[in-house]
């Protein structure tokens, strides 16, 4: 069965309330943990150049949007539950790889021709025996949780609260939150945020945007709402308004995928952490090896902590 990203849950039409207040119980469970994508940790610079990676491929082969915001959760997910132990150019590609590939997956699409193409682009090919065993680590890392809860998933919700007459704003709203959770995943402040929040917060920034004499009132509807935790969704939204205002807002407007390039990405990042102790740390990973060789990878466990070995077939 496809994944829909607005309704992970199978039982949701046949019975919608308890399905809702399901979405809002369980949707920490699909939430990284933010300690671990500090400054001075390898899993940021790993975290980094994996998303970097996946938008790269987006860019360069036209992929669903939603594919690539599945796997970057998939990807937040799993470096939040484990620990990486060495610094190697071809796991975050590795991570991509395997990510992109369990995300088409629950998509019900194919991306072999592009997932080839990408590895050829990087100079590094993993076997689909060394890709499925990433799979698995991945997939037992997040305790086979792949349905994701995520914001997309709160949004039908919290438009319904609203009293809105016309259909074709509804689909603008939905549209320009859905295009601003897309770009959230860059800004990794909003990691701490639940999906929910995360949800709540895009539709009010669409709401600022659209309709902006409907912005206190609608407010003020979430606000009342029984499953808004009202300060943390408060500090989600003012983080929010600070991002599309630092920049993103140009970058939602400049396609229809509403994402950002490769560089842009390393930059927006580069300058939230300039002003941390990442001196010692080098985030610059090699592009190409010059013999091509093909990798492989060996010794990977399902452990809280694993390390990969790297051997080369000449």
């Amino acid at each position: 069965m496809e994944l829909a990203l607005e309704n992970p849950l199978a039982s949701f039409e046949d019975h919608q309330y308890d399905s809702v207040s399901a979405l809002f119980a369980n949707e920490s469970d699909h939430m990284p943990c933010l300690i671990s994508f500090k400054s001075s940790d390898l899993r940021f610079f790993i975290r980094r150049h994996a998303v970097s990676q996946i938008f790269h491929a987006q860019l360069s082969y036209g992929l669903d949007p939603f594919i690539v915001y599945l796997s970057v959760n998939y990807i937040d997910r799993f470096l939040s539950k484990q620990e990486i132990l060495e610094k190697k150019p071809w796991i975050a590609r590795i991570l991509v790889v395997a990510s992109l590939s369990l995300a088409a997956k629950m998509r019900n699409c194919d991306l072999s021709i592009s997932l080839s193409d990408l590895q050829r682009e990087k100079g590094f090919e993993f076997d689909a025996h060394s890709i499925q065993r990433m799979e698995a680590i991945i997939l037992a890392a997040l305790g086979w949780r792949m349905r994701s809860i995520t914001p997309f998933s709160f949004l039908h919700y919290f438009i319904s609260l609203f009293e809105i007459n016309c259909s074709s704003l509804i689909v603008a709203l939905k549209q320009r939150a859905s295009y601003i959770i897309l770009n959230s995943q860059h800004e990794l402040k909003l990691l701490e945020y639940k999906p929910s929040t995360i949800a709540a917060s895009a539709l009010l920034c669409a709401t600022q945007d659209l309709i902006p004499l409907q912005f206190s009132s609608f407010k003020d509807e979430i606000s009342s709402c029984e499953y808004v935790n009202q300060e943390g969704w408060l500090d989600c939204l003012r983080a929010m308004q600070e991002m599309l205002a630092n920049g993103y807002e140009s970058y939602l407007h400049a396609s229809p995928s509403c994402t950002l390039t490769p560089i842009s990405v390393l930059d927006l990042q580069r300058s939230r952490s300039e002003g941390e102790n990442t001196t010692t740390c080098n985030p610059v990973i090699p592009e190409r090896d010059s013999n091509n060789k093909r990798r492989r990878l060996n010794n990977l466990s399902d452990n809280r902590t694993f390390k990969i070995f790297q051997t080369q077939h000449c």
